[in-house]
């Protein structure tokens, strides 16, 4: 089963320069989409042979997070099942048999981490919930984390530290995460490989130099690992400042 992840940067304008044509050509089963920044009635988006899922902001232009899949659901939930923490439109679950499906786009915790306090507050709310799925079933957990959780994991570590996405609070909670029974895909697969990247700054001709950040993530709980075939950063697709991320399973039909 191919699961495909892409913070869109708003997916009106991503249509604009090749979104169908890698949609079309990634062939994926499940086709996650964060920071759409639209609701479903601002523009017509084809996807023909998979449902269409969208949980959209209620600020117009902002967040926002989609899901296209060719396998109906048993049931899908919007948010995280708390009160806090809806109205932006941030996460999407798919049960299917096996597994669940999540897709999210963690909220930025600004310059000079104005909004950090709510950032953790989003993530002890966010680690609980996927907890309490993962005692139903397995989780396979996707999106914009917003975070470079190792110094591998971006480009300029040192001058980046403290800034919002590598702050020791924001790595520190994702270390809490992984340690609650969930693997990071990629970095499971590559735990050496340096210079992969999911987003670049437009800034200083980043993407040029490959002078980014990998905030993408696959994870899933510890118990799919012998069953990742492949995760991997497909940094050659263009139409937003971040690229796909993408996660195969075997044994999934």
């Amino acid at each position: 089963m191919k699961f495909i992840s892409w913070n869109v940067n708003g997916l009106r304008a991503c249509v604009q320069k090749g979104f169908y044509d890698y949609f079309q050509a990634s062939d994926a089963d499940v086709f996650c989409l964060q920071e759409t920044k639209m609701q479903p009635g601002q523009a017509e988006i084809e996807t023909p042979g998979y449902l269409q899922f969208w949980n959209s902001a209620e600020k117009k232009g902002y967040s926002g997070t989609a899901v296209f899949t060719r396998k109906e659901p048993l049931a899908v939930t919007y948010d995280i099942g708390d009160p806090a923490h809806v109205g932006e439109g941030r996460a999407i679950t798919l049960e299917f048999p096996e597994l669940y499906l999540v897709t999210v786009y963690t909220p930025n915790s600004k310059d000079g981490l104005a909004r950090l306090p709510y950032r953790m507050e989003w993530e002890d709310a966010f680690r609980a919930y996927l907890k309490g799925l993962d005692g139903k079933k397995p989780v396979v957990v996707c999106g914009d984390l917003n975070v470079a959780h190792e110094e591998i994991d971006l480009k300029n570590p040192k001058t980046n530290r403290g800034n919002a996405g590598f702050s020791d609070e924001e790595r520190a909670k994702m270390t809490e995460l992984l340690a609650a029974g969930f693997t990071d895909t990629f970095r499971y697969l590559n735990p050496d490989l340096t210079g992969a990247y999911s987003w670049w700054s437009y800034r200083f001709k980043a993407r040029e130099k490959n002078a980014g950040w990998r905030i993408d993530y696959f994870l899933v709980s510890d118990r799919l690992r012998e069953r990742i075939e492949a995760a991997e950063i497909h940094s050659d697709i263009m139409g937003s400042d971040h690229c796909p991320v993408s996660l195969t399973l075997a044994d999934l039909a």
